[in-house]
């Protein structure tokens, strides 16, 4: 199935399942699940869920196995661009086209909002009724997720970008710094369809480990250059912002080209581990291309 059309059924579907499992935006306290429910609705790409999908198909892991982790997370990153959006870090007035929304609300419901879509996703991955999985399963699932959202990963990552704001560093320090606040959530998108999957084998887990470790930081670049090359309204967010931050990018150190070459080159090992596996690895190396070629 062409990759787009594939995206526009998980975001259908993801789409469907966060309208289900989020509170009802008349349910008090109202004005925080009104918040909750702007942001994680608003018309994102679902990425991250359709890498749990297409993981978790290629190894014959059933539905009712992956709709859940997909939607812990997208809740997990629907949390991290509500903190990421407000004035204390990137201070964005838009995200995908609407009000972000500390914008929409204010600042100190913007903050309970996040606070309460991660844990929700946390809650799902433990509780849910949905999810045929068994506890040990489940706990793993936690456990990579956890991981992935803390300081070791996507909130560290954040801390080492707010930090270099200004700065001048390596592109090893920008690419470790991005390996964890953008790949690690990539990363943990295919590590939750493997893990709903019955299969348990060292080679399949470190080669799809290559590729989504691959695909995150191409992922960051593609953002980067986006930020230059594409205007506001095709983003959804404003155009430039990076640049107006002096924020430490891509293009900053590689220059246009160069970044653009780093990406493809990354794209090239993702490809790469997915040639070692025994399976059909047809969707996961469409969204690979996908990723560079996207423009938004």
């Amino acid at each position: 199935m062409p990759h787009r059309e594939y995206l526009t059924i998980v975001q259908q579907g993801i789409n469907r399942l966060l309208d289900k499992h989020l509170p009802a935006a008349n349910q008090e306290p109202v004005r925080l699940h009104q918040a909750m429910r702007h942001s994680a609705l608003n018309p994102g790409k679902r990425l991250r869920p359709a890498l749990v999908f297409a993981t978790g198909e290629m190894l014959e892991a059933p539905a009712n196995r992956l709709e859940i982790p997909a939607l812990a997370v997208e809740l997990i990153h629907a949390y991290s661009l509500i903190h990421d959006d407000l004035p204390c870090m990137d201070d964005d007035d838009l995200r995908r086209g609407i009000p972000t929304c500390h914008i929409a609300f204010d600042e100190a419901t913007a903050v309970l909002a996040g606070d309460a879509l991660q844990t929700l996703a946390f809650e799902l991955l433990a509780a849910s009724p949905d999810l045929e999985l068994n506890s040990e399963a489940r706990l793993s699932m936690v456990s990579v997720l956890a991981t992935a959202s803390g300081s070791l990963g996507m909130g560290g990552g954040q801390a080492i970008d707010l930090a270099l704001t200004n700065q001048q560093a390596e592109l090893e320090t920008l690419e470790a710094m991005h390996r964890m606040k953008t790949g690690a959530l990539i990363d943990v998108a295919v590590q939750m369809g493997y893990l709903a999957s019955d299969v348990r084998d060292k080679s399949v887990a470190d080669n799809l480990s290559i590729y989504s470790q691959a695909l995150g930081l191409a992922f960051q670049i593609r953002d980067d250059i986006l930020d230059i090359e594409a205007d506001t309204e095709t983003l959804g967010k404003p155009q430039g912002s990076d640049l107006e931050l002096n924020k430490l990018t891509f293009p900053a150190l590689l220059g246009l080209d160069g970044a653009k070459l780093r990406a493809k080159e990354l794209v090239e090992q993702a490809l790469d581990a997915l040639h070692q596996l025994p399976y059909n690895s047809d969707n996961l190396a469409a969204f690979a291309q996908y990723i560079i070629q996207r423009e938004y």
